[in-house]
């Protein structure tokens, strides 16, 4: 059984690296993509205040499909290109928004979404996996130590298939 234990924190990255560290045990061992993406979103939503979704989209060959997550119904298929999520996809970049509504062309799977995260997973070939993507209903909920947080925390997601 994992716990994920009640700490008190110096700071937001602390709060990060002891998240990295409870996700490599999570994910260690484990190669299924389903089983680790689901359990890598538990861990994320039920951890780190003030979000109402955290979760994966996958890139299926043309466009980013819905995967493990936690929170509301959700869109099922984005094109690259399209949104918060697609533009991650396309540019292989971080995507942090402070204010969806000021995001040209965000797509709004849940009306209570203010702020966004996400961050392209790519494999070591260059090839796409899909996005992460966290949303929360505090507008600024993100800033720069969360995208440093959630690009560390992807690299374990991602180092979980490399063995």
């Amino acid at each position: 059984m994992f716990e994920i234990a009640s700490h008190t924190y110096a700071s937001k990255l602390e709060h990060y690296a002891d998240l990295a560290d409870q996700a490599r045990g999570l994910l260690a061992g484990e190669h299924d993509l389903i089983a680790n993406a689901a359990n890598f979103s538990a861990l994320v939503f039920h951890s780190l205040p003030d979000l109402n979704w955290a979760g994966f989209y996958l890139y299926d060959g043309s466009e980013l499909v819905v995967g493990p997550f936690q929170g509301k119904p959700a869109c099922i298929r984005i094109a690259l290109g399209r949104g918060v999520c697609g533009a991650a996809a396309q540019s292989r970049q971080t995507q942090l928004v402070r204010d969806v509504h000021a995001f040209d062309g965000h797509i709004a799977c849940d009306a209570a979404s203010q702020s966004e995260i996400v961050v392209p997973l790519v494999k070591p070939d260059g090839s796409l996996l899909g996005v992460w993507d966290v949303d929360s209903p505090q507008v600024a909920r993100f800033d720069d130590d969360d995208r440093a947080g959630m690009e560390a925390l992807c690299a374990v997601f991602m180092d979980a298939f490399r063995d």
